[in-house]
Parts: C-alpha cells; sequence; structure tokens
C-alpha cells in the first residue's frame, strides 16, 4: 500500500472533529442561499467596483464566525449570557452619550473605527432572556414575565432613541420571542395588543418626520413619486416586471438602468424577483422554510430550557429578516432598514446571521452534552 494512503487518513481524520461541528442539513440550505445571493449579488452590483469581493469578504467572514460559534457549548453561552448582555447596554449608553452621529442618527461609537453595537444586541437580548428563564424554570411566576419584558425594553427604548426602528424591531421581536415561549399566556397576549392598538396614537406623536413619511408613503407612495414614495413605486414595477419567469439572469432593466434604490443591500430582493419572477421567488421562499424549519427542528430536539428558547428566537429572528425585507420591498410594510438574510450586501448583518446559524449548530451538536 502507498506511504501516502495512511497519511492522508490521519489528516482526515485530524479535520473530522472540526468539520462535524456544522450540521448537515443546516449547512447544506445556508449553502443553497449563499449561493442564490452570490449569483444575484453579481448582477445587482454590476456597476459597484469592489461590491462582489467585498460580499465574497463579508461570506468568508461570517462562515468563520459560524465555525467560531459552533465550537462553542450552550453552558457556555449561558455563563457569557449577562456580561454579553450588560456590555451590550453599556454601548448603547455610551452611543447615547458620546455617539457618532451620521445623517441625522446617532448609532454609532468611535473606538479607533466605528462600531454599531446595536447589533451586539440581537443576540445578546434574547440570550439574557433565555438565560433568565432557565435560572427560574419550573417555579415561573406572572412577576417573572415583567421582569423579563423590563430586560427587553432597555435596549429597545435605547436603540429606537438613536433612531433606528429597524434594529429596534429585530431586538424586541428576537425577546419577544423567548418571553412568549416561556410560556406567556394567550390572555396576556391579548392585553398587550389592545395596550398596543390604544396606544398607537401616542405612538404616533412621539415618531419622528421622516417615520411619519414613511407610514404615509405606504399607504399613498404615488403622492410624492419621485420623492419619498420612489424606493416602493420603482421596487414594486421591478417585482411585478418579472411576471412568471422572469426576465432572465441580468436582464432586468430596472436594476440595469438604476432605478432600483439600495439594490445590493435592501432592495436586493428587487432585483432578484425581476430577474427570475414567480418560479424564483417560490424556490427563495422555499430554501427559507427549509431554514426556519431546520432551526425549529433543532429547537424542539434541544435537552434544556435555555437552548429551547434561544434556538427558537434564532429560528423565528430568520422569519422576521425575511417577513420585514420582502414586505417592504414589496409595499405591504413601510421601508426599514433590515437586509435580506444571505443575499443583502453587509459585513455586520452577514456576522451576525452567521453567529445565529453557529449557535443553531452549537445547540444540536452539544444536545446530548447538555445536563438538563
Amino acid at each position: 500500500m502507498p506511504a501516502h494512503i495512511p497519511e492522508r487518513r490521519s489528516l482526515s481524520r485530524r479535520l473530522k472533529p472540526y468539520l462535524l461541528v456544522f450540521d448537515g442539513p443546516l449547512a447544506l440550505i445556508l449553502f443553497l442561499l449563499f449561493s442564490v445571493g452570490t449569483l444575484t449579488m453579481s448582477s445587482a452590483g454590476h456597476d459597484f467596483p469592489g461590491r462582489m469581493e467585498g460580499q465574497m469578504r463579508n461570506i468568508i467572514l461570517s462562515f468563520t464566525v459560524m465555525w467560531i460559534a459552533a465550537n462553542i457549548p450552550p453552558q457556555m453561552l449561558l455563563r457569557l449570557a449577562v456580561p454579553i448582555y450588560t456590555f451590550g447596554v453599556a454601548l448603547l449608553v455610551a452611543v447615547a452619550l458620546f455617539g457618532t452621529i451620521k445623517k441625522g442618527a446617532r448609532r454609532w461609537l468611535h473606538v479607533g473605527v466605528d462600531i454599531q453595537p446595536s447589533e451586539i444586541l440581537k443576540i445578546a437580548t434574547p440570550l439574557m432572556l433565555a438565560w433568565y428563564f432557565q435560572t427560574r424554570a419550573g417555579f415561573m411566576k406572572w412577576q417573572n414575565f415583567v421582569v423579563a419584558a423590563i430586560l427587553l425594553l432597555v435596549p429597545f427604548a435605547l436603540i429606537a432613541k438613536q433612531p433606528d426602528l429597524g434594529t429596534a424591531l429585530l431586538v424586541g421581536a428576537s425577546g419577544f420571542y423567548v418571553i412568549f415561549l416561556a410560556g406567556l399566556s394567550w390572555k396576556a397576549l391579548l392585553a398587550l395588543f389592545l395596550s398596543g392598538c390604544a396606544g398607537l396614537p401616542v405612538a404616533w406623536s412621539m415618531m419622528h418626520d421622516y417615520q411619519r413619511d414613511r407610514v404615509m408613503t405606504l399607504i399613498d407612495p404615488t403622492s410624492d413619486p419621485l420623492g419619498k414614495g420612489f424606493h416602493i413605486i420603482q421596487s414594486t414595477i421591478a417585482i411585478g416586471s418579472g411576471g412568471v419567469s422572469g426576465k432572465g439572469y441580468l436582464k432586468g432593466t430596472q436594476a440595469y438602468l438604476e432605478f432600483i434604490p439600495e439594490r445590493t443591500t435592501d432592495f436586493i430582493f428587487s432585483v432578484y424577483s425581476e430577474e427570475f419572477g414567480l418560479i424564483g421567488n417560490l424556490v427563495l421562499l422555499f430554501l427559507y422554510l427549509l431554514l426556519i424549519g431546520r432551526s425549529m427542528m433543532i429547537a424542539a430536539n434541544a435537552p434544556n430550557l435555555f437552548t429551547r428558547l434561544l434556538a427558537g428566537a434564532v429560528s423565528m429572528m430568520f422569519f422576521t429578516y425575511c417577513f420585514i425585507n420582502m414586505g417592504m420591498v414589496s409595499g405591504i410594510l413601510p421601508v426599514v432598514g433590515v437586509p435580506l438574510p444571505f443575499m443583502s450586501y453587509g459585513g455586520t448583518a452577514l456576522i451576525t446571521l452567521g453567529l445565529c446559524s453557529g449557535i443553531l449548530m452549537s445547540i444540536q451538536r452539544h444536545r446530548k452534552l447538555v445536563q438538563t
């Protein structure tokens, strides 16, 4: 037998523990989404020098973060929940006091480079709430849900004040999913819904002018077709013009004539819809349903309350990203800064999504090792 064969087998055995951190079905779904996203990005960013190279770097960085997170045991995540949450909220307070203002919003903190601490809270908030309910498993009282609501409202209010409504909604949703999955009663949900409806006039009075404009533009985008309504109008034209089978790859006129704004980031779904049509949209929706379904399966098989709540919240975060982005691009939701998962350009969003995927893979990998 050739001498190099045992060496190859030895190498494969050494690599096996590192490769097994990836959950096969979830990794395959992510690979397909990244492939579709890269294909669409090469079309949407045809006249953006360096955009494809930048996206590939973002994907590699996201993959690296995913691999690191998949190697962190859930027990360590449980121990890190409080420090990460406290650190994230402290950074939000620092942003409110000393943050850098860009385009009228105070969202960044300069520490040599500008960072956006609100991104940390997308994971830190559900992590903290899952830890909180885990420490009270078995003797849950209604007061615990009040404390959990306060833990959620603190980062939500700080982020909304920046103002950053899109990130605030994502943080609020991720935390709410944990509270709901922990056993929030339907009566409490109904009370929250009615209270929310009653508080709409107050919320409207507290909104910034540009936020009110987005709501009014959603109701009637034709009221300012060349101004505030331009984004929605051009996006819906692109989606509708794709028809059943689409215009074909690299043949989207709305994108190539530069009518679609932010076509490599928040509105990349418009470019995809125009080129691949209804059939392509159904394929993409099927991939996202597979992603959410696999994530929920991991949550259902998780060994304890902490991992079940965390995996469940991450699963629903994927749904929230997709629903808000596709809704705003299609003209059924106001325009907010929420990217399409694994498709939109952006390093921060891809790192966050990679971290979420890595946490799911860690929970799946260690499910038999975690003490219930």
